[in-house]
């Protein structure tokens, strides 16, 4: 074999982990490129996520520029997540349908749509329905972008571009933050609308991902595409030779949409998937984060800081972006298992301190003196949130389902995320009231540590794996 030879197979996806590794570092910046643009529409997502955080005190305080009732704010804040899991389901089929890029940007569209309507809004009714639509455009992103970036990467760096979607939702928040904090209420939503719109622009830069484009029997497309995205100089033909054969294998498998959609129940690797698929979600939207950021203020007051409600949320929004950077940096090192045990145990006991202190302040106990321990707790929790089941989850989804199930699995993980959404926003405070603080805090506690066990006994290490490799493990 000559050195030609050598030179181009260290390019290809393909090849064992050793190898992949040897990728030269200027042939995955095609990737890196994708992925970020791909996932610009999580930062789009962050930003309708966030911004109730600065704006709902604004539009029920006495200085507000539409008017609504606490109660009505509250629907504000949770409509999103009904839109958002109507949008998850059809999103799958539609990609499969159109392809990624293009279903990308059409899921970009409600997210433009309903900041037009924030803007021109003279009533509690358009925020609803504004609120719907935007969460339209986010379900459907969460399903696609993740899609696309597990399909575009080389398999030594497939965990750092899949940790890029959580990244930019981090991102997004924080921009909502930032933004909600120094510029007046029009301003911000007129910039905010200006996220989806550069999505749109910038998508049509990147090239359309090579297994649909097989799966449209497109395959010099898909050589083009492939060629883009791993750079002039690799050899690409073995890489792309792989992609059909899976491909073929699956077809023979499932010849319609509903045959590949009965295969999720019927065939074990399948099953495994998105059973996996299903409790990573489930347990990313039960670990108490939406709890920790309610009361991160109180607990910084607590701790007897002096820092406004606006300045301690944006350290929050800090924290979550640098440590969403550097799990990128690590899952494709550490492991995605390792992260995600380490996550979930160091939450556990995060909690666990959160609701022995709530504990202490509820029994009129002087809590004085343990105020650093709290805030301790609040940081080092959303650091191991967002260094495990913060991305990992998003990271897996776009790996561990085949090609011909992608899209409707990742649907369904993705309405079964914002069922939850919905009902911890709904049902938190009504919980506190009930149980108490304390007792809030024990069971996300315990929902954790039953985390650790998942993660244990159910979830595979997917770490410099192929995706065929990966399906080939989930069916022993």
């Amino acid at each position: 074999m000559d050195g030609k030879k050598i030179y181009q197979e260290t390019c290809t996806v393909m090849l064992p982990e050793k190898e992949q590794n040897a990728l030269p570092q200027g042939k995955k910046f095609p990737q890196y490129t994708a992925a970020l643009i791909a996932t610009l529409g999580s930062f789009a997502a962050g930003t309708v996520m966030a911004w109730t955080s600065p704006t709902l005190p604004l539009l029920t305080g006495p200085s507000s520029p539409l008017p609504i009732t606490p109660d009505e704010g509250s629907w504000v804040g949770c409509l999103m997540a009904v839109g958002a899991l109507c949008g998850a389901l059809p999103a799958g089929i539609v990609a499969d349908t159109i392809g990624r890029r293009r279903a990308m940007q059409c899921v970009a569209l409600p997210m433009l749509i309903s900041w037009l309507l924030i803007i021109v809004a003279s009533s509690v009714g358009w925020l609803y329905a504004a609120r719907i639509i935007a969460g339209l455009g986010v379900g459907a992103v969460s399903v696609v972008a993740p899609i696309y970036v597990g399909e575009i990467a080389a398999s030594s760096i497939r965990g750092s571009l899949g940790g890029f979607f959580q990244m930019q939702l981090t991102i997004g928040i924080l921009f909502a933050y930032l933004f909600g904090a120094a510029v007046p209420y029009l301003w911000l939503n007129i910039l905010s609308g200006c996220v989806p719109l550069i999505y749109i622009v910038t998508l049509f830069f990147i090239p359309e991902s090579p297994q649909h484009l097989l799966a449209k029997n497109n395959r010099r497309e898909a050589e083009r595409s492939l060629q883009r995205l791993r750079g002039a100089g690799c050899y690409i033909d073995e890489e792309l030779r792989q992609m059909q054969t899976a491909l073929d294998r699956q077809r023979a498998e499932a010849t319609t949409q509903m045959e590949a959609f009965k295969s999720i129940f019927t065939e074990k690797a399948a099953r495994k998937a998105l059973l996996i698929g299903l409790g990573l979600m489930l347990f990313q939207q039960l670990s108490g984060i939406n709890a920790v950021i309610f009361y991160t203020v109180s607990i910084f007051e607590a701790a007897g800081s002096t820092l406004s409600p606006s300045v301690s949320t944006i350290i929050v929004g800090i924290v979550q972006v640098v440590v969403s950077f550097i799990a990128t940096l690590l899952v494709d090192r550490a492991g995605r298992r390792v992260l995600l045990l380490v996550s979930a145990s160091v939450m556990a006991l995060c909690l666990a301190a959160l609701g022995v202190y709530f504990h202490l302040l509820d029994t009129d106990v002087d809590v004085t003196s343990y105020g650093l321990i709290p805030l301790a707790s609040v940081v080092l929790f959303i650091v191991m949130f967002s260094v495990g089941f913060g991305p990992i989850p998003w990271t897996m989804l776009g790996e561990l389902f085949p090609a011909k199930i992608k899209g409707a699995a990742s649907a369904l993980a993705c309405v079964e995320n914002y069922v939850l959404v919905f009902t911890v926003t709904k049902s938190f405070q009504p919980l506190v009231e009930v149980v108490g603080s304390a007792a809030t805090f024990g069971i996300f506690a315990g929902i954790c540590v039953v985390a650790v066990l998942f993660t244990v006994f159910i979830v595979p290490e997917t770490k410099g794996k192929t995706l065929e490799e990966i399906q080939q493990e989930l069916a022993k």
